[in-house]
Order: C-alpha cells, then sequence, then structure tokens
C-alpha cells in the first residue's frame, strides 16, 4: 500500500530523514517509535505532501488503484483525495468552530452529502462524547475530547491510510487505553493505520509491525511482539533494566 525509498528531508537546516525506507500493507496497523527528534513527525509530513524530500520515493497503491501514486509530485490535497489522512500531533483542531463544524472540515473534498451525513453518524458512534459536544466550540474540549474529535475529523475523508500522530499525547492513562481501542476499531472496519507513538509499549501492543527511528534513521524493524522483546528496544523505549 505505501512504501518509502531512501527517503531524505531537511527541515529548518537540519538532515531531518536519513535515507528512511518503510512499507505499510493494506489492513495493518504499523507503528513508528523513537525518542523525541528522532524523525517520527518528519515521516509522516514527507508522506501526507507537508514536505518534501529531497531525495528518494515515497509511493501509495491502496487496492482500488492499479498504478503507484508518486506522493513526492503530488500536492497534499490530492494526497488526501486519494485516501491519506493526517491527524498531526497536538490535536490542531478549530478552537472557535463547533465540534461539528471541525468534524465536517473533514470532508471538505467530498460532495456525497447524504454519505457525509452517515459519516458524521458513524463517528458519534465511535466517539458519542463528540455527539454530546456538537455544537461547543472545540477549545472548550478537554484534552482527551479533543484528541477524539482530530481523529475523528481525519476519519471523514474516508481514508485508506490514516496517519496518527502522538495521540497519547498529554492524555490520562485511561483515555490512552480508550483512544487505543478506537484504533483497533478502525483497523477492524478497514483503515489502514500508521502511528507515531511515544508510547512505545503501547504502540508494540496494538500494532502488527513496528519502526524504530534514531536521528532521522531506522535502526531496527520487524514484527511488533518481537520488538518489544528485543534487549535495545527494551533497555531504550520500554524503561527495561540492563
Amino acid at each position: 500500500m505505501l512504501r518509502l525509498e531512501d527517503v531524505h528531508v531537511r527541515r529548518g537546516g537540519t538532515q531531518a530523514l536519513r535515507g528512511v525506507s518503510l512499507e505499510v500493507e493494506s489492513g495493518e496497523i504499523v507503528a513508528l517509535i523513537g525518542a523525541n527528534g528522532a524523525g517520527k513527525t518528519t515521516t509522516l509530513a514527507a508522506i501526507s505532501g507537508l514536505l518534501r524530500p529531497e531525495r528518494g520515493a515515497i509511493r501509495f497503491a491502496p487496492e482500488s488503484q492499479a498504478e503507484p501514486l508518486d506522493l513526492v509530485a503530488t500536492a497534499p490535497d490530492r494526497i488526501v483525495a486519494a485516501g491519506i489522512s493526517h491527524c498531526p500531533e497536538g490535536r490542531q483542531i478549530f478552537g472557535r468552530l463547533s465540534v461539528a463544524e471541525n468534524l465536517r472540515i473533514g470532508a471538505y473534498l467530498r460532495r456525497d452529502r447524504s454519505a457525509i451525513e452517515h459519516d458524521v453518524a458513524e463517528i458519534h458512534g465511535l466517539f458519542p462524547i463528540l455527539k454530546e459536544r456538537a455544537s461547543l466550540p472545540g477549545d472548550r474540549l478537554s484534552g482527551g475530547e479533543q484528541m477524539m474529535l482530530a481523529i475523528g475529523r481525519a476519519l471523514m475523508s474516508r481514508p485508506k491510510l490514516l496517519l496518527l500522530d502522538e495521540p497519547s499525547l498529554g492524555l490520562a492513562p485511561r483515555l490512552v487505553e480508550q483512544i487505543f481501542d478506537i484504533l483497533e476499531r478502525i483497523r477492524a472496519e478497514g483503515t489502514t493505520v500508521l502511528l507515531v507513538e511515544q508510547n512505545a509499549a503501547m504502540a508494540l501492543e496494538l500494532a502488527d509491525r513496528a519502526y524504530v527511528l534514531e536521528t532521522g534513521v531506522v535502526t531496527q524493524s520487524g514484527e511488533a511482539r518481537e520488538l518489544a522483546e528485543d534487549a535495545n528496544v527494551r533497555r531504550a523505549y520500554l524503561g527495561a533494566a540492563g
């Protein structure tokens, strides 16, 4: 579905990615783990067209599309239209707009009005609190509710691939568990997920496969359960002694 090959990205004068290669297959949850500054957020920004690689290839080929789409040469809005939705770090909701308005912004490229209303109902089914808070301004929501709204907004474009950046950031453990349960439901309903997450233990428990990024380089990759048992990963990211 998604393939990055030897991707190099400069950000703010710094070489943020140095030859990153990874793959995401349809139906998977794939995790990117690593410390702050490792290049995780930059990787998602390169996929969604917000940053342009200086070298390398990024190709996207959902099952319904015969020829892969060259994402490096594609504008961000066309990347969304092709089936990739980016839920950014920090939620980035519109604080003065209502919850309902924020949700509908996620469908800004769509013209199927009745289907949009159906999808709003589906999002309310995933996150009932958003229906209760529909008329409230986005900045009146709690951090956990804003995260739910950000995910819901991203899903309103009906993505084939959801890029999700740090969904647990700043949330209480109970809310983190709730968000991760929802991600499993989203995958079960047919959406592939590429997850950036500093909570490596939960990310590896949820994901099928994972990549470890360190200073812009993929240093390890494999089945998530195997990486969770790897001594280097446990010592660096899971708090194990050694």
